[in-house]
This record gives C-alpha cells, sequence and structure tokens, in this order.
C-alpha cells in the first residue's frame, strides 16, 4: 500500500518538528510579554518608592538646614542683644506655678512670607494676628517650642488661654513645616473652613 514509508516518516518528523518550534517560540513570546509587564509594573512601584525616598531625604535635608540656620540666627540675635551666644528669653511662673519661657520672636515674616497660621486647626484670623503680634510668622517657630514656650504662649492668647495646647499646634506645626498636610489644613486648602475676618 505505501511504498514510501521513509519518506513518510520523514515528513512527520519534519512536521513535528516545525510544530515543536513554532510552540517554542509562541510561549517564548507570551512569557517574555508576561515577564515585561511585571517588571513594567515592578519598575513603577521601585521608581515611585525611589522618587518617595527621594523627597523624605530632601525633607529632612530641609529641615535640618532650617533648624542650623534658626540654631545661627539665633545665636546672631543673642550676640546683638549682648547675651554671649544664648538667645534672649524671659521667663516667668505660670499662675498654676509651672515655668514658662517667652518663645523666640521674629520683628517681622522672613523674605518669603508668612505662613498661613490657619492652616493650623484652633488658629482663625484673630489668633494668627495675635500670634503675629507675638512675633510668631511661621511654622518651623511653633513646630520648636519647647513646654515652657508653649505654657507661655497659652497664657499670652487673650481670650484663648491654653488654645495651643489643646489643639496640639506644635504637633500640627511640625508636619506642616515638614511639607505634609494635616487634615484640617487640606480643609482650609478646599475652602471648607472659613478663615476671613
Amino acid at each position: 500500500m505505501f511504498q514510501n514509508w521513509g519518506f513518510l516518516l520523514t515528513e512527520i518528523w519534519v512536521l513535528l518538528a516545525l510544530a515543536g518550534l513554532v510552540g517554542l517560540l509562541a510561549g517564548w513570546i507570551i512569557w517574555a510579554r508576561g515577564s515585561t509587564a511585571a517588571t513594567g509594573v515592578g519598575a513603577a512601584d521601585g521608581k515611585a518608592l525611589h522618587d518617595r525616598d527621594r523627597q523624605i531625604d530632601a525633607l529632612r535635608g530641609h529641615v535640618g538646614d532650617r533648624d542650623g540656620r534658626i540654631r545661627q540666627l539665633e545665636a546672631e540675635l543673642a550676640e546683638t542683644r549682648g547675651t554671649g551666644g544664648k538667645p534672649a528669653v524671659s521667663s516667668a511662673k505660670s499662675t498654676d506655678g509651672s515655668a514658662e519661657s517667652k518663645p523666640a520672636s521674629l520683628a517681622s515674616p522672613r523674605r518669603d512670607g508668612a505662613d498661613d497660621l490657619k492652616r493650623i486647626k484652633g488658629i482663625g484670623p484673630a489668633l494668627e494676628k495675635m500670634c503675629n503680634g507675638l512675633g510668631i510668622y511661621h511654622y518651623d517657630q511653633i513646630a520648636g517650642w519647647s513646654m515652657a514656650e508653649l505654657a507661655w504662649i497659652d497664657s499670652h492668647l487673650e481670650g484663648f488661654t491654653g488654645r495651643a495646647s489643646r489643639d496640639n499646634w506644635i504637633e500640627q506645626a511640625k508636619l506642616l513645616d515638614a511639607g505634609f498636610d494635616t487634615e484640617f489644613s487640606q480643609r482650609v486648602d478646599r475652602g471648607e473652613v472659613p478663615t476671613d475676618d
């Protein structure tokens, strides 16, 4: 019946080999696309994490630079006042007997302008004016207050005694100074909290 069995078997083996090669090629293409897609997602996540790390490092450097600059300015101010390199602050006793210390103040906002203190929960237009009257214009000033300085501020906010402690101004100011938002500052930015007089 079949006279050329050898030719037929050779043809079958060639077709099987060709089918195997096509299968391998198709599998390789599918695998390469799958690993590229997975790598693309991983790379995007890795890039996002790397960018976030760089932002955090930049903020840490920025905060460190500010702290160093603040110490330098305080030392220069103290020398100008003749206190021998120590910041000149007044100490007093509060009505409950705890120590108070007036925080360092500024005669006016820095060159880049005053921070919007109304982004701190508990500070409205009237309290912002009062803080400015006490020489407080910037988040980093509030963020750097000691407990004694906080007590001094609390006792000198006429009509708002204790507000700075109750509303955790220091913690909020630290976040805002570092470039982060609080839930309250986001509401202010969206216009959900009236900040006009």
